[in-house]
């Protein structure tokens, strides 16, 4: 187990943060632990780590928002996300993690600057099996390596407008899938050391206070606000792997 008292400094804002993003917000801020524990620990074992406590978070989160995702979406994104898994896990030896931050980074910041700067009048799009694979394929690929997969799945579930309850509902039944699935290949690669799961298992207590808090602030935040945050921290994250990836 870590007992460095600076990796727990990073890990427990981390697990937090990621608790009340997924119980409220979409998972927008999700992608940010693997950085924040990455400060004191590789991005390799900070992703086995976490992975255990966002399996827990995904409990929890399909518990509070029970029977609101949209299952059309559901049968398109959570197939092509398995085929995004499997070929993370082939590609797990070749691409470094400032590749994939690069990919995601570049794709959320786009995708958010024409949302700002396209006409406001601009109607909710419709859902598309085209779009809707392409996405979810790139999810479940980007989700593998850093738990980086919120920005792709956004990019094709924010424009739709869902109803903010049903938008959640999806976002944590389509990741609950992912980490679920993400386990086996996980532990097929030597992810799960005794030290990792013993530092995860500490830390999960954290797992259902975060999400328990993002459930509170979920509804007691407006439709129109909610939204202006989710797009705001899509920004935001994007960002944040752009600098990681050029600044390595």
């Amino acid at each position: 187990m870590i007992t460095d008292p600076w990796f727990y400094a990073a890990a427990i804002p981390a697990i937090l943060i990621v608790g009340i993003s997924k119980g409220g917000f979409g998972g927008g801020l999700g992608l940010l632990a693997v950085p924040l524990m990455s400060l004191v620990i590789s991005p390799a074992q900070a992703a086995a780590i976490m992975l255990p406590i966002l399996c827990l978070m995904d409990l929890v989160g399909l518990w509070s928002f029970r029977g609101q995702g949209d299952r059309r979406l559901l049968k398109v994104l959570i197939p092509t996300a398995l085929v995004g898994i499997l070929i993370g896990a082939l590609s797990f030896r070749y691409l470094s993690d400032q590749h994939l931050k690069f990919i995601v980074g570049t794709i959320a910041v786009l995708f958010t600057l024409n949302y700002w700067l396209r006409p406001a009048s601009q109607q909710p799009r419709q859902p598309s099996v085209s779009r809707g694979g392409f996405w979810g394929l790139v999810t479940g690929f980007t989700s593998f390596s850093v738990h980086a997969g919120g920005p792709p799945l956004n990019i094709y579930l924010l424009p739709l407008r869902l109803d903010k309850s049903v938008y959640i509902g999806t976002t944590i039944i389509m990741f609950a899938a992912i980490n679920y699935l993400k386990l086996v290949p996980y532990a097929l690669l030597g992810q799960f050391t005794s030290a990792n799961l013993s530092t995860a298992a500490a830390l999960a207590v954290l797992a259902p206070v975060g999400v328990r808090l993002g459930f509170w602030m979920h509804h007691r935040i407006s439709e129109a606000w909610f939204y202006r945050i989710c797009f705001v921290l899509l920004f935001l994250t994007g960002s944040k792997l752009l600098y990681d990836a050029f600044s390595a």
